[in-house]
């Protein structure tokens, strides 16, 4: 046999040696390896080019031309291959993870109202039934409004009640409470009566803890009118926790101060857990905070444009974080703000 067909004999034979070995691989890992073995720098048909300088003349060129033929053979077997897997492995995926498309969809979570906002909604609400209208006002407030118009000058000794965020600009600042709307309010409607509930945060500079934070929601009660009287103030806030936490609550007003208001109260409300026999939750004394009250002072009546001789008016102030505490037994109130989804989800 001449040395031409023992070269082209041997091509035949890689050839159906890479063939045979191609139809044993069965995954991605081993056609690599086939690749590497078959198609490589290594491979028997590679190492025929290698040999071609070594082959004489005039049979170099059909001995090129069929090398090509082999290496072209075996990539377009590599191909076929490749495909057939990629095809197989599909399918089994497929088969194991079957998709019933008759099935019904998953019900999407819903959200719902944060706890302070189911609170302040359903205070709102309690009030709107009374007749009174919501009002609205900045939480970016001056100083003047926030303090010197509500009666608390500047050096004043009230002004130690709160620690305010200042900005950047002279005299702008965080509101401390929800009682600058009262002037804007009766600014906006005096000489007409008024009877306005004005929701909203406030922010004070102050160390938190379990019953105290650096922001939280207010609600202000205003009413301004002629022949208004502290019996209206105390039906009004009676007739509130009767509507929030039932028929059977007692209530009682302490006597208190605030610069906006004379004379001023703290209303409580008989604790929900002693019954008002004295336990941890009231601290022995049968009695729970739920927010401070009083008669429009005449300075801030007047500042608001209306004639003390002639209109009085009454002023609350509620928190909602606090009366939501109370009504579901809360015992920080630091929960409404650190979004931990264990807590927000029981409302």
């Amino acid at each position: 046999m001449s040395e031409s067909e023992n070269i082209l004999e041997e091509l035949d034979q890689i050839l159906q040696n890479g063939l045979n070995a191609l139809q044993q691989v069965q995954d991605e890992a081993q056609l690599g390896g086939w690749r590497t073995a078959h198609l490589g720098r290594s491979a028997p048909v590679m190492q025929v080019f290698a040999r071609m300088s070594s082959i004489p003349k005039e049979i170099r060129q059909q001995v090129g031309q069929k090398a090509n033929q082999v290496k072209i053979a075996l990539e377009n077997a590599l191909e076929e291959r490749s495909a057939v897997l990629r095809r197989e492995a599909l399918e089994r995926k497929l088969t194991a993870e079957r998709l019933d498309v008759t099935l019904p969809g998953r019900q999407p979570a819903l959200g719902r109202a944060h706890p302070a906002t189911q609170a302040l909604d359903e205070i709102c609400a309690i009030f709107i039934e009374m007749g009174f209208q919501i009002y609205r006002s900045p939480e970016v407030e001056t100083e003047e409004l926030n303090f010197e118009l509500l009666n608390i000058p500047a050096h004043h000794p009230a002004r130690d009640m709160w620690d305010t965020f200042h900005t950047t600009t002279p005299g702008v600042i965080l509101r401390t409470h929800t009682s600058p709307g009262q002037i804007r309010a009766m600014r906006e409607m005096a000489p007409h009566p008024i009877r306005v509930i004005l929701p909203g945060m406030v922010y004070r500079y102050e160390q938190t803890n379990a019953s105290h934070e650096m922001q939280f929601n207010q609600v202000e009660l205003l009413a301004v009118g002629r022949q208004i009287t502290f019996a209206n103030l105390k039906g009004t806030l009676e007739s509130f926790a009767k509507r929030m936490f039932g028929e059977g609550v007692r209530t009682r007003f302490r006597p208190s101060y605030f610069p906006f208001t004379e004379p001023s109260a703290e209303v409580d409300m008989e604790c929900f857990i002693c019954g008002g026999k004295g336990c941890g939750v009231c601290r022995g004394s049968g009695w729970l905070e739920i927010g401070g009250c009083g008669m429009v002072h005449p300075v801030v009546l007047q500042n608001g444009g209306y004639d003390p001789a002639v209109f009085s008016g009454f002023a609350a102030g509620l928190g909602p974080e606090r009366i939501a505490m109370l009504k579901y037994h809360i015992e920080d109130i630091r929960y409404f703000w650190q979004n931990d989804i264990r807590f927000l989800e029981q409302f």
